[in-house]
């Protein structure tokens, strides 16, 4: 009696099963989150309400806790979630479900022979949430929220090395906002960091997902484009110029329009460094510019 008052009041979940995976005990954690009172689920087996579980990983783990004694730990790092509770109470939650540390070990009878398996249910959705966003932070830029340039940089690292080890095709594209401080000056900060705003979200909406499009510095932008050659890059910058050339950007009762001058680089077989081929994409958007902006140049 007195540890049943116990189980009902810690703020974590206890499940105790038997050899035959039924259900033994479902402390008032588990009903509240489950929704499953204890009353419909304690006799009966644990995949009957969850069919999930019945998985070998989790058969595999419930014998080694039965026949060993040994115990075995869920992380919610590498597995989310034991059991799939719907996530509440927190409202930017990315997570459908509710993030789980899990743990299951033996439980022995008088005679020191193992009868029940207990696992413990911790709920962590906060932690991940917060770890979450502090990743996020680290890579994205906060004013677009696409990548940011020092997220950019290692992955062109990751991408220059995986792409001359396998010889396949990758290129960049480099851009900025023509005349950007015209906005600035004439408009003010506030109307620039909406028209920077704007032009990502229309960029964002052509790339792939395995594009890399980051804010590289003030109103440039750059966008890795793997599996990828120069005439196909050459293509994907037409496509960011005109969709930024024809984009309407409504602030207050201001229309403002601008364009991007773009400059285009591969990879090629004598670059020895990711730098080299971010410094060609960067001439081609300074020839891009110097030719008279709204255009796409490619590297020599």
């Amino acid at each position: 009696m007195i540890l049943n008052q116990v189980f009902d009041a810690i703020n974590i979940g206890i499940v105790i099963l038997d050899r035959e995976m039924k259900v033994m005990k479902w402390n008032r954690w588990m009903e509240i989150h489950s929704g499953i009172d204890a009353d419909k689920i304690v006799n009966a087996s644990i995949y009957d309400f969850f069919p999930d579980l019945e998985k070998p990983k989790f058969i595999r783990n419930c014998k080694s806790v039965f026949t060993f004694g040994n115990f075995s730990f869920f992380s919610q790092k590498l597995h989310h979630y034991l059991f799939p509770f719907k996530s509440s109470g927190y409202l930017d939650s990315e997570f459908e479900y509710m993030q789980q540390n899990c743990a299951m070990g033996p439980l022995r009878n008088e005679e020191n022979e193992i009868a029940y398996m207990f696992i413990y249910v911790q709920d962590v959705t906060e932690v991940a949430i917060y770890e979450h966003k502090l990743i996020q932070m680290n890579e994205k830029d906060g004013l677009t929220g696409i990548y940011n340039r020092r997220y950019l940089e290692l992955k062109l690292k990751e991408e220059f090395n995986r792409h001359k080890r396998y010889s396949r095709d990758f290129s960049l594209i480099m851009f900025d906002i023509d005349h950007f401080k015209r906005v600035n000056d004439e408009y003010g900060h506030q109307c620039g960091d909406f028209v920077i705003q704007s032009v990502c979200s229309r960029i964002t909406s052509l790339v792939r997902n395995i594009d890399i499009f980051a804010r590289y510095g003030g109103e440039e932008f750059c966008c890795m484009l793997p599996e990828t050659g120069l005439e196909g890059a050459l293509q994907v910058a037409e496509r960011f110029r005109k969709a930024v050339e024809e984009q309407e950007n409504q602030y207050d009762d201001l229309n403002i329009k601008v364009t991007i001058s773009l400059g285009v680089s591969e990879l090629r077989e004598e670059m020895v460094s990711p730098e080299i081929i971010m410094k060609k994409a960067d001439d081609a958007l300074y020839r891009a510019k110097h030719e008279g902006r709204n255009r796409v140049e490619i590297m020599d």
